[in-house]
């Protein structure tokens, strides 16, 4: 078992850590929410007073932060990580951040001695607390073969994409295949009823025929065909519209960045933005439907 400093205790870190003190790690955590901290504390974790003192004297650092502004600040600015921790010690960033923040702050770390990182999860937060989300590592083979024990305590799917930043773009990738099925699966059921087709007959055809896709038969974004979904509860989020945007935004940075043509990418992200600007950024995703529904 590792001795690890577990920053950021929110909707996925927390039950991330959790998921390693069950499995009989040693976790020193630190967020800026005091009732994360309660929580964490209940659950077996030491508590720090600061990132810096979280990451003094373990393993093993692992980080679930909100952007990248929050990434750079807690890793390479002032009483950061890199300058706290002693050498030897693992770094992994589990945030969802743009590619070239996280090739900069494993630089930073590699010009310090540091093995680092980036490791984004799929899942939701159904994943993080049934400890079953997808990592996608970027980074060294020697970082990587020391984390994957560890992010198989949190995890069922560990992937090592690549170098660092690979990640990261795995993950941006990912998700904007994710945002556009969801969009095109809730158009092609606003179709299907304004054409008189009831949902369950689509449901049961696109499940088992070339329309088949997770945002189908996984995720479902009308009531009805897949029990499990959140359109069964109101779109209570899993992962929410807010979090879709960050990524599709994230995504169509990279595209510009790297010279890549995504037209179908950014009329999702252009789309998701119209729905959080309507108030709707706290619903999950697939309450995209929605929008669509209401614009047939």
């Amino acid at each position: 078992m590792a001795s690890i400093g577990f920053i950021g205790l929110g909707n996925m870190g927390g039950p991330m850590a959790r998921n390693l003190l069950k499995a009989g790690h040693e976790l020193k955590a630190f967020d800026l929410v005091p009732a994360a901290l309660d929580a964490a504390a209940k659950a077996g974790a030491s508590l720090a007073k600061s990132a810096a003192e979280a990451a003094k004297d373990v393993e093993v650092v692992i980080t679930m932060l909100p952007a990248a502004q929050h990434v750079r600040q807690v890793y390479t600015g002032e009483g950061g990580i890199v300058g706290a921790v002693s050498p030897g010690t693992l770094l992994i960033d589990s945030s969802t951040i743009d590619v070239d923040t996280a090739r900069a702050v494993a630089s930073a770390a590699k010009a310090k001695g540091l093995m680092m990182l980036d490791a984004p999860v799929s899942g939701g937060t159904g994943g993080a607390e049934a400890g079953t989300l997808t990592f996608m590592v970027g980074g060294e083979d020697a970082a990587y073969a020391k984390a994957e024990p560890i992010l198989k305590n949190m995890g069922k799917t560990i992937v090592h994409a690549g170098a660092s930043g690979a990640g990261q773009a795995a993950k941006i990738c990912n998700n904007m295949i994710l945002g556009a099925s969801m969009i095109v699966v809730g158009e092609a059921f606003a179709l299907a009823d304004k054409l008189g087709l009831d949902k369950q007959k689509l449901f049961d055809i696109s499940s088992k025929s070339s329309g088949q896709c997770w945002s189908m038969t996984a995720y479902c974004p009308v009531p009805g065909p897949v029990p499990t979904s959140p359109a069964n509860r109101d779109y209570k989020p899993g992962f929410t519209a807010d979090m879709m945007l960050k990524d599709l935004k994230l995504a169509q940075q990279a595209a510009s960045s790297a010279g890549a043509t995504t037209p179908i990418g950014a009329a999702a992200a252009a789309l998701y933005g119209l729905f959080c600007a309507q108030g709707h950024g706290a619903v999950d995703f697939s309450g995209i439907y929605k929008l669509i529904r209401g614009r047939n």
